[in-house]
């Protein structure tokens, strides 16, 4: 069994490996997210999100202020 609780991405339902303990150490802090950003992103999911939906979210918000 893995140390780190293995969860469904909330946007594309990808399994990522939890680690909200260990936050350094997880996939989420790999990205660099405005305020703004993390605002947008928080209106529209609640829970954890892979990379790549990250990487998605933040240029969705880039052109719906462009």
């Amino acid at each position: 069994m893995g140390k780190h609780e293995i969860i469904p991405c909330e946007r594309c339902n990808a399994r990522i490996e939890c680690k909200a303990n260990s936050y350094t150490k997880c996939q989420c802090a790999d990205i660099q997210l405005t305020i703004n950003k993390v605002q947008y992103i928080a209106e529209l999911y609640d829970g954890c999100l892979c990379i790549r939906c990250l990487n998605e979210l933040q240029l969705e918000y880039q052109s719906s202020i462009s």
